[in-house]
C-alpha cells in the first residue's frame, strides 16, 4: 500500500541540467519508513520518520546536516519548520483556533441559522440548489460530501475538481485513488468511519484556490456537517480547508506535526493529495502526518 502511495525508495541521480532545471525541487526524496502501514507503525510514530540515505548516493545528492526541506500548501513552499521534534500528544493543550467569525446581519445571518437546523437530507438538497456564491454559476452540480455519518474520521478537502463536478462526488480520479491509498495505509476505507467534504461545495474555475467570500459563503455547510457527524478528529487536507475549520492563516509547513482545535474537535493539517501528485517528495511527510494523526486518534479515545 505504501508503494501505491509512491513512497517506496525513489532516490535517483540527476544530472546538472536536470538540477538547474528544476532548482525547485529537494535534493533528494524521504523514504517511507521501515514499518509497514499497519496500525502498530503508528502507535510507534511518536517522532516524525527522517528522509532515509540510500547506500552509494552521491554527495551532491545528500540532503544538507541537520536539515529539512520546506513544507508546502496549495498555494506554494511554506518556511521550514521545527517538526524534527517529538510530535505532541493529543493530551498535550491544543492551540486554539480563533472564536468563529461573527455573522454579518440580515440574510446571511439568516441563513446560517435556518442551515443550523438541517438534518442531512434536507442539508444536501440545500447545497445543490446553493446560489449564495458565483461558483453556482458554472457548476454542473455541487458536491455535498460523502462517507459515513457517524465517522470517527472526518477528512476536510478545499473543493470539487473537473471530475468531481462531473460526478458529484468528493475525491475521484487521480486525487481520490491516492487518498483512498492514504486511508488505507493507516487501516481506513472510504465510507466506513470515514466521512469527506470540501470547503467549497461547487467547482472554482479552472480548478483555482477558492476565494474568501466562497469559502465563507459554504462555510455553513461545512459546519452543520461537522454537527451532524460529530467526528472524535479531523484531518484538513491543504491550505484552504485549514484556513476555513480554523479561521486563520495556516502555513502547510508550519502547522504539520501540531493539534489544532475546532470547537472542542483535535484537527491535523496534511498535504492534499492533488498538491502530493505534483509533489511526490512529499509523500513520506504525509506518512508521516498520518500516523500521528492515528497516534493521536488512539490517545483521545483512551481519555474517554
Amino acid at each position: 500500500m505504501l508503494r501505491e502511495m509512491g513512497l517506496g525508495p525513489i532516490w535517483r541521480l540527476r544530472s546538472r541540467a536536470d538540477a538547474e532545471a528544476q532548482p525547485q525541487e529537494e535534493a533528494g526524496a524521504a523514504a517511507a519508513p521501515a514499518e509497514g502501514p499497519g496500525l502498530q507503525a503508528c502507535a510507534q510514530a511518536s517522532t516524525p520518520a527522517q528522509p532515509a540515505v540510500a547506500k552509494g548516493m552521491p554527495a551532491e545528492l545528500l540532503p544538507a546536516t541537520g536539515s529539512r526541506p520546506a513544507g508546502s500548501g496549495n498555494a506554494g513552499r511554506a518556511a521550514p519548520t521545527e517538526y524534527g521534534h517529538a510530535a505532541p500528544s493529543a493530551a498535550t493543550s491544543m492551540p486554539r483556533a480563533p472564536a468563529p467569525v461573527a455573522r454579518s446581519h440580515g440574510a446571511d445571518a439568516e441563513r446560517t441559522r435556518r442551515i443550523a437546523a438541517l438534518g442531512w437530507d434536507e442539508l444536501e438538497a440545500d447545497i445543490r440548489n446553493c446560489a449564495a456564491c458565483v461558483l453556482c454559476e458554472r457548476r454542473r452540480q455541487a458536491v455535498p460530501g460523502v462517507g459515513d455519518r457517524r465517522a470517527r474520521w472526518m477528512l476536510v478537502g478545499e473543493g470539487p475538481g473537473a471530475e468531481e463536478d462531473l460526478r458529484g462526488e468528493p475525491f475521484v480520479g487521480q486525487a481520490g485513488k491516492l487518498l483512498d491509498n492514504m486511508l488505507a495505509a493507516i487501516g481506513l476505507k472510504r465510507g466506513e468511519d470515514v466521512y469527506i467534504a470540501n470547503a467549497v461545495k461547487c467547482r472554482p474555475p479552472h480548478n483555482r484556490t477558492p476565494e474568501a467570500g466562497e469559502v465563507a459563503a459554504c462555510l455553513p455547510y461545512l459546519e452543520r456537517q461537522i454537527e451532524l457527524v460529530q467526528p472524535r478528529l479531523l484531518v484538513a487536507l491543504g491550505r484552504p480547508a485549514a484556513q476555513a475549520l480554523l479561521e486563520t492563516e495556516v502555513r502547510i509547513g508550519a502547522a504539520r506535526g501540531k493539534l489544532f482545535e475546532y470547537r472542542g474537535i483535535p484537527v491535523v493539517v496534511t498535504y492534499h493529495p492533488a498538491y502530493l501528485l505534483r509533489n511526490p517528495q512529499d509523500k513520506a511527510r504525509a506518512w508521516e502526518d498520518l500516523c500521528f494523526a492515528r497516534r493521536c486518534m488512539r490517545e483521545r479515545e483512551l481519555q474517554q
